[in-house]
């Protein structure tokens, strides 16, 4: 474990559980390739206690005096799939999955967008939200903020409200929250190095 992550919300917990619960998340050096430090969240969620903890420190973000009024979680393909649908079921609102382009069959609504190294797209439903629903977008990690920017749009195109995107962890120095200007932005954890994914 390395020490470059601050627990931002997760801190929560209380600092000996959320250090836990970041131990858990394993660093790999040079993958995908240098200079890259892939944070794998594999044995967190393997782990029932901290995948737990996480949805309820997730939870606490749209509850209280000054929570997020929410209708429906959305999770980005694909580990917004893992950390959204049990948040929702937690709070009680509906699930609807952005998937990666293909993978729904029509009609869909798809927004495109540009990654390093070429471009993606993903999609709704058409119909899915109903028009004024107010939607939390969930995912791991926000890094350069392409896929919540074009998330974002999606869920907008689509007659929903994005009332906040939350990430498990955000890579700071990347510029995704910079890209999310303008919108509420919530992170668990806070990766302080600019190489990682």
């Amino acid at each position: 474990m390395t020490d470059d992550i601050s627990l931002v919300a997760l801190g929560g917990l209380g600092p000996q559980r959320a250090a836990e619960v970041r131990s858990l998340i394993r660093d790999v050096p040079g993958f995908p390739h240098e200079p890259i430090i892939f944070r794998d969240i594999t044995p967190m969620l393997a782990d029932g206690a901290a995948l737990a903890d996480v949805v309820e420190a997730f939870a606490r973000l749209c509850e209280g005096p000054d929570g997020h009024a929410i209708d429906v979680v959305a999770g980005m393909e694909a580990r917004g799939f893992l950390l959204g649908a049990p948040l929702a079921t937690r709070l009680g609102v509906g699930f609807v999955p952005l998937r990666k382009a293909g993978k729904l069959p029509p009609p869909v609504e798809r927004v495109s967008y540009d990654l390093e190294y070429g471009s993606a797209a993903i999609e709704l439903r058409t119909g899915t939200l109903p028009v004024g629903a107010r939607v939390l977008l969930v995912d791991d990690v926000l890094a350069t903020g392409g896929t919540a920017a074009a998330a974002a749009q999606l869920v907008e195109r689509s007659g929903g409200e994005v009332v906040a995107a939350a990430f498990l962890m955000e890579l700071a120095g990347l510029g995704g929250r910079e890209r999310l200007s303008g919108r509420v932005v919530e992170t668990l954890l806070r990766v302080e190095e600019s190489a990682g994914s």
